[in-house]
């Protein structure tokens, strides 16, 4: 499994980009045991933009508590994504020729919505436990 493609793909799952630690592990550690597809697609991904460094090329930045997905790390992304004609390594973009990238699809409401309350009730649930346990 390549780390800074998984990161990439996890920043970007979420809606705003931006991630917690804890998320970001439980979601690494998730993709991690998911089988050999996950990691065999990472490597392919990776293997289109060979010089990739996430914090140094400014892909993704470190915020309190955790990392979110620049708009240049979006870029790269769709970059690695796009399927060329001929399987050769692509460039990362340089940094005056970014492309402006394209607005994300929005989810339908009632998705978002599902989503925010399953991690309200995961919230609760975490600090229920937390006050059981003192």
């Amino acid at each position: 499994m390549n780390f800074q493609v998984t990161v990439l793909k996890i920043l970007v799952s979420y809606p705003d980009g931006f991630a917690v630690m804890a998320d970001l592990k439980r979601d690494m550690a998730i993709l991690a045991t998911s089988g050999r597809d996950w990691a065999e697609r990472t490597k392919r991904l990776a293997s289109r933009v060979p010089d990739l460094d996430i914090f140094s090329q400014a892909l993704v930045e470190r915020e309190s508590g955790g990392w979110k997905i620049t708009v240049k790390g979006r870029a790269v992304l769709d970059l690695m994504e796009a399927r060329p004609g001929v399987d050769r390594p692509l460039e990362a973009a340089p940094d005056d020729n970014v492309a402006a990238p394209v607005a994300p699809l929005r989810q339908p409401v009632d998705r978002a919505k599902r989503r925010r309350e399953r991690r309200e009730r995961r919230r609760e649930a975490r600090d229920r436990a937390r006050s059981n346990a003192s």
